[in-house]
């Protein structure tokens, strides 16, 4: 495959399917509340997207504006102008980044260290991270965040984050990808933008209160949607997509779990059908 047009695509088939005071800050024009057991919440310009709205999921080609409210693109493929576009007419954008993964094909793939690559995630091009070296990536990913907020994007969609259930090449932990990724939540927020979580079933409860989404793969297929209820009971819009059942066997559980779902091909090339 063609690295310039190459994205990351993930399956939820893995190993594992899935005494500070409070202090209010200033950052990036917005309140931010740090609180005492190290959450962030973003308030103020941070806008969480809809909790009930059709969505597009497209990280290949060029995307689409259909009648989908909220559209989930690449970061760095996608240009300011389409983000643009979008909120001309009212849609809601949300900017797709690998925080887990080393891809070879990104401007910024001299950035990371050798001593940071894992092995191969299963995809052409892709290493994963390890993600314990926070003070090597922390910078990195606080980049590739702001690219995101310079394109007028509203949220960011941060894939990977459940490499302590894979075989990485390193001892990685619970406790590890919990604080990776409170940290990430954190440089979102920090830049005025809402934060969805990616797949990472496992931490739901964990992470509910640092992320402001969820983003999950196949949830239907592998009886996995369930793990999703702390966010849907909290208010937080769930986005799912499918790529092997038909709608008619997952449409309705989604309608009634009230969760944003779809089905489309597993490359992420094409708008997919939403159900509704």
């Amino acid at each position: 495959m063609d690295p310039n047009t190459h994205k990351s695509r993930r399956r939820l088939v893995r190993a594992a399917v899935y005494g500070v005071a409070t202090v209010a800050i200033l950052a990036v024009g917005i309140t931010q509340v740090l609180l005492a057991d190290g959450e962030a919440r973003c308030v103020g310009a941070c806008k969480p997207p809809p909790f009930e709205a059709a969505w597009t999921y497209q990280l290949q080609g060029t995307p689409q504006i259909t009648r989908a409210v909220v559209y989930d693109v690449d970061g760095f493929d996608t240009p300011a102008s389409f983000v643009s576009r979008l909120h001309k007419f009212g849609r809601y954008a949300v900017c797709y980044i690998s925080a887990g993964t080393w891809e070879d094909w990104r401007p910024d793939r001299s950035r990371f260290p050798d001593s940071v690559l894992g092995r191969s995630n299963g995809w052409p091009g892709e290493r994963w991270l390890d993600i314990r070296r926070i003070d090597v990536l922390t910078p990195i990913m606080r980049d590739r965040i702001s690219i995101c907020k310079s394109k007028g994007f509203d949220a960011v969609e941060p894939d990977n984050v459940d490499g302590f259930t894979n075989d990485t090449g390193f001892p990685l932990t619970d406790r590890h990808q919990v604080r990776y990724n409170k940290r990430l939540a954190l440089l979102a927020h920090n830049a005025g933008m809402a934060v969805g979580l990616k797949n990472d079933l496992e931490q739901v409860t964990a992470l509910r209160n640092d992320f402001d989404f969820a983003v999950v793969e196949q949830c239907f297929q592998y009886q996995a949607c369930g793990k999703l209820v702390p966010f849907i009971d909290a208010g937080k819009p769930v986005f799912e997509v499918e790529y092997e059942l038909p709608r008619s066997s997952f449409c309705d559980r989604a309608r009634k779990l009230r969760i944003n779902a779809q089905r489309t091909n597993v490359d992420l090339s094409k708008v997919g059908a939403v159900c509704r």
